[in-house]
């Protein structure tokens, strides 16, 4: 649904509205105003193949190989996939299965990496500076070649967004960062202002859009202020805009956002670019920004590291790969034992094992949540029936229904009341007064679905491999009885020709008479190859 008014008559940007959504406290003061501190680099790096959507990347190293910081070490495995680098200078001496930071808590492949305090750059391509004016095909391999991925939590390879069929009218990029006590972007909009808007204005180009609108919410004051401070340092630029919206949680989510500043609507199962629009995260514009202003790729991020159970609260630029263990260190450590460790938001995060599970390009905050701020909610109670699940979905979802479908595994209905539009914003779970965790059930259901498709697949490509190997071996039994109705006329063309006035199909006794002739030839060989041997008496 298109917008029919995109600005009032006094030139300000109209914004609209979302269905639910909440109030929450959002508890950024902890860290919001501690500025980006540099990490110590860490004795071991552990860097997982898989950071992103799509097929993991490819071992470009062996154990024992000397790398240089930024060297690749990952190659990118497909369209949908992403290179990976090495953080830093170091001996690989491990490529094996480690845990990672995942929602379904299994291991992955890793390359770990111990680092020789150098920190030595490999040799890097050169920058781009004259970006304008290249061909878009050569800045877009630049972006593959830096393993930009969506730093706001999808992972999704960023080449593979730049590419559209469709006509961009609009690109947004998304500061909003509406999760509670998360404020890596918030920083990084105030101190890396420069890379944030360089980074808009190669997407821009990329794309083709007409207007890039910078959506911020309206509780980082000094982020707008920082990013409008250096818009109007480097000139007015008509094709961008800085938009502070409402603060309500999930406004940061995509089709929310979209919903806020242009009033459209992404169909079920669509995607934006189907409307015109185009969004990325304030962090991977900066990222794609390092790729092609400085040739360097993502091989750092912005980490949160927050919550009331952590001594001294901030945010870090944490290479990738380095265990959880050294950023808690590098904070003082906990003020207590945490009663929850989250991997992001209190909403959206998922729970942690322990701390020597490493950052990946993803991880955007590691909270440790006290018995206080995380209270047991007890035992899940039957569903009331309330309807409060409902009034607050974003998506406009039946939650209660869902609920229903995935606790009785019926997946198809479950699917028929557009269980893939949920994007797990927890706002149902927050107001259940029974205390039900929905959003893990809608996960289940996703994760039996995904599964279900995969044996299909599996299945599918099973029989597709049989069915080409019955048609091969039929194939080769028809060539064989060619080949053998072929010898047969052959030894009928040469009986007629050997035995005069006897020729033609119908003449058994001279066919019989060949036959019978090439017997006691091989068998005459045959005797004459057998080893002679004599009685003992006769020696």
């Amino acid at each position: 649904m298109r917008a029919s008014n995109p600005e009032s008559e006094h030139g300000q940007l109209r914004l609209w509205t979302f269905h639910g959504g909440l109030h929450l406290p959002d508890e950024k003061a902890l860290s919001s105003d501690r500025p980006i501190e540099p990490l110590r680099l860490p004795p071991l790096l552990v860097i997982p193949l898989r950071q992103h959507i799509g097929a993991p990347a490819r071992p470009g190293v062996r154990v024992g190989d000397q790398v240089g910081k930024g060297q690749v070490i990952g190659t990118a495995d497909g369209y949908v996939s992403a290179a990976v680098h090495a953080s830093s200078s170091g001996t690989v001496i491990a490529i094996e299965e480690r845990l990672i930071p995942h929602p379904s808590g299994l291991p992955a492949p890793c390359v770990v990496i111990a680092t020789d305090g150098q920190d030595a750059w490999a040799p890097l391509p050169a920058p781009l500076t004259d970006y304008p004016h290249l061909d878009p095909a050569l800045l877009r391999e630049r972006v593959h070649w830096a393993g930009v991925v969506g730093l706001g939590g999808g992972a999704f390879p960023t080449s593979v967004k730049l590419r559209s069929e469709r006509r961009i009218e609009t690109l947004i990029i998304n500061g909003v960062e509406c999760e509670p006590y998360i404020t890596c972007d918030d920083r990084l909009m105030r101190e890396r202002s420069v890379q944030v808007l360089e980074g808009a204005r190669i997407i821009r180009t990329l794309l083709g859009a007409e207007r890039v609108l910078i959506g911020i919410e309206d509780n980082k004051p000094a982020a707008i202020a920082a990013l409008s401070a250096v818009l109007a340092q480097t000139g007015p630029d008509p094709h961008i805009r800085i938009v502070p919206v409402p603060t309500r949680y999930p406004s940061g989510g995509e089709r929310q956002l979209i919903r806020i500043l242009t009033g459209r609507e992404v169909p079920t199962r669509g995607l934006p670019a189907q409307i015109g629009v185009a969004c990325q995260n304030v962090a991977t514009t900066a990222a794609v920004a390092d790729a092609v202003l400085l040739g360097q790729p993502l091989i750092a991020r912005v980490v949160t590291v927050t919550g009331r159970a952590v001594a001294r609260p901030g945010n870090l630029a944490v290479p990738v790969g380095t265990p959880l263990a050294h950023l808690v260190a590098h904070c003082g450590g906990f003020r207590e034992t945490p009663r929850r460790l989250l991997c992001g938001g209190p909403m959206m995060g998922f729970a942690l094992s322990h701390l020597e599970i490493p950052i990946t390009k993803a991880f955007n905050c590691l909270l440790a949540l006290t018995a206080a701020e995380a209270p047991d909610p007890g035992p899940a109670l039957a569903c009331i029936r309330c309807g409060r699940c409902a009034e607050v979905c974003p998506v406009r979802l039946l939650p209660q229904q869902l609920y229903w479908h995935a606790r009785a595994k019926a997946f198809d209905r479950a699917q028929g009341y557009n269980l893939f539009d949920c994007i797990e914003c927890g706002c149902c779970a927050q107001v259940c007064p029974s205390h039900i965790p929905l959003v893990q059930y809608y996960r289940f259901a996703k994760n039996a679905i995904w599964a279900h498709e995969e044996e299909r697949r599996k299945a599918d490509q099973a029989r597709a491999r049989h069915q080409a190997r019955q048609a091969r071996l039929e194939r080769l039994e028809q060539e064989r009885e060619s080949k053998l109705r072929k010898k047969r006329e052959m030894l009928d063309e040469t009986t007629a020709a050997a035995v005069p006035g006897r020729a033609g199909d119908g003449d058994l006794d001279a066919r019989r008479a060949l036959i019978e002739a090439a017997k006691q030839r091989a068998a005459a060989k045959k005797a004459a190859a057998q080893p002679r041997t004599e009685p003992l008496d006769q020696i």
